[in-house]
């Protein structure tokens, strides 16, 4: 059923100094019919199509100027919880952190599930916590972030096989606090948003820590709590600050390189804002959650 949708175009303002406080684009509604959202959790963009998981449990397919394409799905049990990350495969897959059953659904773009990997909460060796993302290389590897009883990083092979895990709770380098999104950087190296340090880890794909970046704060370079972080097509890393209400945009070393956002509900503010992702033409796509909508920006 298509709904009919709140959308405001804006147009960017040209200008030096940085990017405009307008959105190119805002869209969305709040609601539980196809196409309307609630309280919007992940995103993933694959060939031009942008998916949504919400918190009614349900992944949504739209083009890029959020116009719903009559694909709707949800995970087969949502009782003890919703889904809280999407990726992308290699096949053009969408990866689906099915966070309280402690797996990861492989679907189709049409909703058909292929894989289901991991399924029995525990520590050890092919078991889950909270899996709250994934990303796969171009080796075909997996790589499933976890917080809560487990902080770590799992590595699987195609297949789901178990390969690999570091990480523990903690505040040291190799350490985390509450993992929450995951990105492989244009130099072939795993970028990790860990929030409640408040800073981005980089480590080699076998675990081997490589450097740290940011502090709690909220000046430029610093961060508050990153939700969600994604690499564009010229290398800019852009984090999501769920605590500060913005995109920040880093170069690959640590350096900040501008600011997005600030808290509030009219366009070009944003309230709890969990995830983004960034389309082929370097455009950001940013799930303003507690707005119930997506922000689409020139960075």
């Amino acid at each position: 059923m298509t709904v009919r949708r709140s959308i405001f175009l804006v147009l960017l303002l040209a200008g030096c100094g940085g990017p405009s406080a307008k959105p190119q684009l805002v869209w969305g509604q709040r609601g539980v019919l196809d196409g309307q959202i609630v309280r919007p959790r992940a995103v993933a963009i694959i060939n031009d199509h942008l998916f949504l998981v919400d918190f009614t449990a349900r992944v949504q397919r739209y083009d890029l100027n959020g116009e719903y394409e009559n694909v709707t799905w949800a995970t087969p049990d949502y009782r003890n919880g919703r889904p809280s990350g999407l990726g992308v495969g290699i096949d053009g897959n969408l990866l689906v952190c099915d966070s309280h059953y402690h797996c990861l659904r492989i679907y189709d773009i049409d909703g058909h599930e292929l894989h289901k990997y991991g399924g029995i909460a525990g520590e050890e060796p092919g078991q889950f916590g909270y899996i709250s993302d994934c990303v796969q290389d171009a080796d075909g590897f997996y790589y499933l972030s976890e917080f809560g009883s487990n902080e770590r990083i799992t590595k699987l092979d195609r297949d789901g096989k178990f390969v690999a895990t570091w990480g523990k709770p903690g505040n040291a380098p190799g350490e985390f606090n509450r993992i929450r999104s995951l990105a492989i950087g244009p130099d072939g190296l795993l970028y990790i948003a860990d929030a409640c340090n408040h800073r981005i880890q980089v480590c080699e794909r076998d675990g081997t820590f490589v450097r740290s970046f940011g502090e709690q704060g909220s000046e430029p370079g610093k961060l508050q709590y990153p939700y969600d972080l994604a690499f564009s097509s010229a290398g800019d890393l852009y984090v999501i600050e769920y605590g500060n209400h913005r995109v920040q945009k880093f170069r690959t070393t640590g350096e900040s390189s501008g600011v997005w956002g600030k808290p509030g509900k009219k366009p070009g503010e944003l309230n709890n804002p969990w995830a983004l992702a960034v389309d082929r033409f370097g455009r950001v796509h940013i799930i303003d959650t507690d707005n119930h909508r997506v922000q689409r920006i020139a960075f």
